[in-house]
């Protein structure tokens, strides 16, 4: 597993505040994947509810809060594939 990968998993667990994600969604960049589901986050590939696929400098931009997700989405940057509720859900704990 890569460092970027466990940089994301730590700041993702440290974000949600040790609070879970009521499903499952699925973050696909260069490096890998990582599950964010009701334990938090890991390292996976599991299916999810909600999979957003980017490049690893725009997963990161996001988790730092210096890029929204919403803004990522709409400009390209970011591309959601299921559940679209979900992946709104999971912006707001992000944000």
């Amino acid at each position: 597993m890569s460092d970027a990968i466990n940089a994301a998993v730590a700041a993702l667990n440290e974000k949600m505040g040790g609070q879970g994600f009521d499903g499952t969604a699925k973050f696909v960049m260069d490096e890998g994947s990582i599950i964010v589901d009701e334990a938090g986050a890991h390292a996976g590939d599991e299916d999810a509810d909600v999979t957003l696929t980017a490049e690893t400098e725009t997963f990161q931009q996001i988790i730092a809060g210096d890029l929204n997700p919403t803004s990522a989405f709409m400009s390209g940057k970011l591309k959601i594939d299921g559940d679209m509720g979900k992946a709104m859900q999971l912006a707001q704990v992000l944000s």
